[in-house]
């Protein structure tokens, strides 16, 4: 099937996961995940009406800039992001979704200081405790979330996570359950209800994080297709 007409199955999905859980629908920003594909399929992507397009790699992503790969739509960054490499990233995209220390948003909040802009973010939960994961703990979310709203450069606009990859279907939707209650707390306590943004869900589990309350989620494979990995695999995953 095309890039087209995949996007039109994953929206069919979409749509019966959030009536299902009776939310409307249009909540829910479908984000394309456009690791190894190239500026064409972005291009497809765009045409199709996709939502937003996100990258995991800083350097595939500037050499789609250049090509002008993401004319159309909100470009997001959602790998893991290395401090060295922020510079290259802050004021290119419209939502860095992936700032999982203290000190990449500190690294942040400089850049975007200096371009003399504010930068939208997520903070990214390592909601599994996985070791080779980035992001903050679930009992670290709350005190990362007051430290970013004192920073007057970026703003955080809600919270993303990656969740340990299931063994089992609908094993994560534990795991989407507990980051939505922080995402809802965090929100009620500390930003007046403005968040607006709880990313989670991939190709394999979207349906399950729409149940659980996501309103944007990440979809690669289910859109793209497989993809094929050199032997050697660079900055992050997805």
């Amino acid at each position: 099937m095309s890039i087209r007409g995949n996007i039109e199955a994953v929206r069919v999905k979409i749509a019966e996961a959030a009536k299902a859980a009776g939310r409307d629908p249009a909540e829910i920003t479908l984000v394309g995940a456009s690791k190894m594909n190239d500026a064409a399929a972005c291009r497809e992507a765009i045409a199709a009406g996709i939502d937003a397009l996100g990258e995991n790699r800083v350097q595939e992503m500037a050499e789609k800039l250049a090509e002008n790969a993401y004319d159309g739509a909100p470009l997001h960054f959602i790998g893991h992001l290395q401090r060295n490499k922020v510079r290259q990233v802050v004021g290119k995209v419209a939502l860095i979704q992936s700032v999982g220390s203290d000190p990449l948003l500190d690294e942040i909040e400089k850049q975007a200081e200096k371009l003399g802009i504010v930068q939208d973010i997520l903070l990214e939960v390592n909601v599994g405790g996985e070791e080779a994961k980035s992001g903050f703990a679930p009992g670290e979310i709350s005190t990362a979330a007051g430290r970013a709203k004192t920073l007057p450069h970026v703003r955080l606009r809600g919270l993303m996570t990656v969740p340990p990859i299931e063994t089992t279907s609908g094993e994560n939707l534990t795991n989407f359950q507990k980051v939505n209650r922080l995402y809802v707390d965090i929100n009620q306590k500390l930003y007046d209800n403005t968040f607006d943004i709880l990313s989670m869900g991939m190709s394999g589990d979207y349906p399950d994080a729409i149940s659980a309350g996501a309103t944007m989620v990440r979809v690669g494979t289910a859109i793209f297709g497989h993809r094929v990995y050199p032997a050697t695999n660079q900055e992050g995953t997805v």
